[in-house]
């Protein structure tokens, strides 16, 4: 490294350990400034081996400043860095506002999921905010799977389950877990008082000719029935004696209101589908959603809703139904949705669905479908993901979920446990190639993480050699193998030539990874773009499944099975890998 670059490196290394010990209120630690750094200055990677030399002094002579110090230190060399922490200084300490009319230990908040599927990416905002908000207030999390939908949003039974498992991964635990379709029987009793309250009737208008009706503002000629017909009809539909579309019972509301879509609504319907769970299969008047949640938020003496900008009018028709009942209606506020960039497959659960069913993705956790047990098998923490949607705040307008910004907090999570190994890609446009080293020594010893010695040092046989053909020097070029030392090109060979690391520092050899030719083990990387194939050094095979550790200069991985069992079929595992991992982020 030559003197210049040092400096920079220096400089770019103060900054960033200055603003983290400011943002954090502790002294900069070098594992937590070091992934940022690299990340943010790609020409700083090939000196890997000596930029923990350069940040360590710097650490410690911050780790000796006061915050007035650091502050002033700060605005020196990066204005822009200071103006941001100030700015976070004057707003609420929270990213997210905080409720309105809240009180510590009185706020009750829901996620409410439809379980006909796994969670997208975009499903953990709403655990991650209420969970978030529950802790803050001392409150309560109840998690509500609005599954009364046996058709058209059909549960599956294997979703309940694996959405309570992605809670879990993100870090919360409900306090209450309901199913709504467990709940029919309180729904009739409370449709019940209201037919009685004059508040329903039941309608057996054909679909379109009450559409004409309630466009023109004009009353449907079953509105007027008595209460007892009512009720006798509404008996029958919970009997089962209708069949879909032959009769509804509809919540009486202002037929001449402004907006058409909250006149009368539908408060239950007939469904012919058998709902999937067995303690539901015998019903077929089923409530509409804003009827049974409506219900449920009043019961579960939930205070606080929190629902797309797009579900206003949900609101507004359950407001008739709480004035009817006499009730109080919780706090509502609507956020808009979430667009993620990197992938390219639509946020939606039906889309994704389709996509499985035809082959396109292997399962919900493709690592190229954008789901949280994706994202899990990936190697993101479950704190990343909540880092980044608590983040967002409560914006009404659509928002943007930059997976950089998750992939930067799962960095500072992982990068100080995640040990240091070399994977030597091999693919078309670059692929691997193999060298046999006259002299020098059996084996190279890079350390398992440059910033913990105590971990020790790996040991790769040397002797021949893989490195990618991007990193193959010229004919009489040096190249310096990671760990091992410097060797020349010379006639399809590597010539040893010495491990003076002033080679790298003074001359600017090119620093590079490398595994043996014969030792290295078959590997399959799965991407977001696709699978990459190529071979990683020898010790990898004594990890544990599960483990996140850093492929140098490539990124970090989670590894995820060892002799996989092959599944060529949906372009998985041939058999003939060692180890698959699947990639987290650079």
């Amino acid at each position: 490294m030559d003197e210049r670059l040092r400096e920079r490196v220096r400089e770019a290394a103060e900054a960033a350990a200055l603003f983290n010990a400011l943002k954090h209120g502790s002294d900069p630690d070098v594992g937590a400034i070091m992934g940022p750094l690299m990340g943010e200055n790609p020409d700083f990677r090939p000196h890997g081996d000596e930029i923990p030399g350069v940040v360590a002094p710097v650490v410690n002579e911050i780790a000796g400043m006061d915050e007035a110090e650091r502050r002033e230190r700060l605005g020196d060399l990066d204005p822009d860095a200071l103006a941001e922490l100030e700015a976070e200084d004057e707003a609420d300490e929270h990213e997210l506002p905080d409720l309105p009319n809240a009180e510590a230990g009185e706020v009750v908040m829901r996620a409410a999921p439809n379980p006909n599927g796994p969670w997208h990416i975009g499903h953990a905002r709403m655990p991650s905010v209420i969970g978030t908000y529950a802790e803050r207030y001392d409150g309560e999390f109840i998690c509500r799977f609005d599954d009364t939908d046996p058709e058209t949003k059909r549960p599956d039974l294997d979703a309940y389950d694996a959405i309570l498992d992605d809670i879990d991964y993100l870090g919360f635990k409900p306090d209450v877990v309901l199913k709504a379709s467990d709940r029919l029987e309180t729904y009739y009793e409370h449709a019940r008082e209201l037919i009685d309250l004059d508040g329903a009737y039941t309608c057996s208008c054909p679909a379109e000719e009450f559409r004409e009706l309630k466009a023109d503002a004009e009353p449907c000629p079953h509105r007027e029935k008595d209460a007892a017909t009512v009720r006798e009809e509404f008996e029958a539909m919970i009997a089962g004696e209708y069949d879909a579309g032959e009769m509804v019972l509809r919540v009486k509301t202002d037929i001449e209101h402004k907006n058409p879509a909250l006149r009368d609504w539908v408060a239950f319907r007939m469904v012919d589908a058998a709902h999937p769970r067995e303690e539901a299969a015998g019903y077929d008047c089923w409530p509409m959603l804003d009827f049974q949640s409506g219900v449920d938020d009043h019961l579960t003496g939930v205070t606080h809703i929190i629902r797309g900008i797009d579900l206003q009018d949900s609101a507004k028709r359950q407001r008739f139904v709480y004035d009817y009942f006499g009730w109080e209606y919780p706090e509502v506020l609507h956020w808009g949705h979430v667009q993620l960039d990197e992938y390219d497959v639509k946020l939606s659960t039906s889309t994704i669905k389709a996509l499985i069913e035809e082959g396109e993705l292997t399962g919900w956790d493709d690592p190229r479908a954008p789901t949280i047990k994706s994202v899990r098998r990936r190697g993101i923490r479950g704190q990343a993901l909540v880092d980044a949607m608590t983040g967002l705040g409560m914006s009404t307008s659509d928002v943007d979920l930059a997976m950089s910004s998750v992939y930067a907090t799962n960095r500072e999570l992982i990068d100080d446990e995640a040990d240091r190994y070399f994977l030597v890609r091999d693919r078309d446009d670059d692929p691997a190639v193999e060298r046999e080293i006259a002299g020098g020594p059996d084996a190279g010893h890079p350390p398992r993480h440059p910033n913990h010695e105590d971990r020790g040092r790996r040991e790769i046989p040397a002797g021949t050699v893989l490195i990618e053909e991007r990193d193959l020097p010229a004919e009489g070029d040096r190249v310096w193998l990671k760990g091992y030392g410097c060797v020349r090109e010379a006639d399809g060979a590597f010539e040893w030539v010495g491990d003076d690391i002033d080679l790298v520092r003074e001359e600017g050899v090119d620093v590079v990874h490398w595994v043996p030719a014969a030792e290295s083990l078959v590997t399959r990387m799965r991407t977001v773009e696709g699978d990459v194939l190529g071979y990683a050094e020898p010790e990898v095979a004594d990890l544990e499944v599960g483990a996140s550790i850093q492929f140098e200069r490539v990124g970090f991985v989670r590894v995820d099975a060892f002799d996989p069992a092959p599944t060529p079929e949906d372009g998985g595992p041939t058999g003939e890998e060692d180890v698959v991992v699947y990639y987290s982020h650079d």
